[in-house]
């Protein structure tokens, strides 16, 4: 059974049944229940045409539950409407959809979660972790917002300051979590950057490029995770460093910044730095500024107390870091680095332990744990790749 076959075709099926006058709620619930007929009817004979086989099982999914007797003579006109044999028409609906989910209906941050949920392809759990609120309250939030839609006709395409964010959290879990979406979240960029002049898209799309040029170096040969400072430079992309660079110079000539630039800024530094000796830690520290200004984000003041502890010592760093939440996802392992880089090992050496017992996946967990083995093991230990 090819998951990610039955992932990339899961948008195009749900765009042709809301075309088709299915409301987004029961169309998505249509789509699933044909996801999961495929895997049980794939395994054993695969259809020619496997995006054909699921628009039209997920139609007729949909037709079924359309039950009751105000809704029986329309279900029995979408009959005629009813996919016949042969291949479907390849249409690409996916960046439609992501607008369409942004419904003005909806708050920006449920419609962030529905559209990764519904067509994004991640788990509750997963945004969830991107929101930093527990699981449950984001299930409720992605129920709430399935019903809020329900029934409205999808004619008034969200704002895309919103399909930006989507876009973001995608790549996002693409690149650091276990589903890979970061290809996809690049292509669908890609295209938007196309359509649209917004200078903050083409942020977005230099991010996007900068961070996945450092992608092969972020973990050995054993699939361990290599931190910034210490991967291999040589095996970056230098074309899409060089692309994502030309990007964002001409989005910031426009004078229009935003977060996304922003964070572009901070990436490009780090990828022109030819060793991690030589990075322009103060200017990095400037464009945290300017992010803490644009976003007053938590996470944003925490990668700060980092570039604080590389431009000032670590006595600035953790002074930074004393300013936060000690309950922030990684504020426990930001402390061990600036604890060890500050000369105390044994306190940076119960810190990474009790770092990686917080640590959302297993990669981040067995690294954190090498390093509190590393400390623990003395000051003759080698530092591991």
């Amino acid at each position: 059974m090819d998951e990610a076959l039955l992932r990339s075709l899961t948008p195009s099926v749900l765009g042709i049944l809301v075309r088709r006058g299915a409301d987004f709620a029961a169309a998505e619930d249509a789509v699933q229940e044909a996801l999961v007929e495929a895997v049980r009817v794939w395994p054993a004979g695969p259809p020619r045409d496997p995006k054909g086989w699921l628009v039209t099982v997920a139609w007729r999914k949909f037709l079924d539950a359309a039950r009751s007797d105000t809704a029986r003579r329309r279900r029995e006109d979408l009959v005629d409407q009813e996919p016949g044999p042969g291949p479907a028409a390849e249409v690409d609906d996916t960046l439609q959809l992501y607008f369409l989910c942004a419904h003005p209906s909806l708050t920006p941050s449920s419609a962030v979660a529905l559209t990764l949920r519904a067509v994004g392809g991640l788990t509750t759990r997963q945004i969830a972790r991107a929101y930093l609120v527990p699981e449950a309250t984001m299930a409720q939030r992605i129920s709430r917002a399935k019903r809020t839609v329900s029934g409205v006709r999808f004619d008034q395409p969200g704002d895309l300051s919103t399909v930006l964010r989507v876009l973001y959290l995608v790549f996002n879990e693409g690149y650091s979590g276990d589903v890979d979406l970061a290809a996809e979240a690049i292509r669908l960029t890609r295209r938007l950057a196309a359509a649209s002049d917004h200078p903050e898209v083409a942020g977005l799309l230099a991010l996007m490029l900068l961070h996945h040029a450092r992608r092969a170096g972020r973990t050995g040969p054993d699939g361990s995770l290599v931190p910034l400072a210490e991967q291999d430079r040589g095996r970056w992309d230098t074309g899409l460093i060089a692309e994502g660079v030309g990007i964002l110079r001409t989005a910031l000539a426009r004078d229009r910044l935003g977060e996304f630039q922003a964070q572009a800024a901070v990436a490009a530094l780090h990828a022109d730095a030819p060793t991690a000796t030589e990075t322009d830690w103060v200017q990095i520290v400037e464009w945290y500024d300017e992010l803490v200004r644009l976003t007053d984000s938590p996470v944003v003041r925490l990668n700060r107390a980092v570039a604080v502890g590389e431009a000032d010592g670590p006595r600035a760093g953790l002074a930074a870091l004393a300013e936060l939440d000690d309950a922030l996802p990684r504020y426990t392992a930001v402390a061990a680095y600036l604890h060890e880089r500050d000369g105390d090992p044994g306190t940076a050496a119960r810190l990474y332990a009790e770092a990686a017992h917080k640590a959302p996946n297993l990669a981040e967990r067995e690294h954190l744990t090498r390093q509190a083995a590393r400390l623990n093991a003395g000051p003759n230990a080698a530092r591991p790749r």
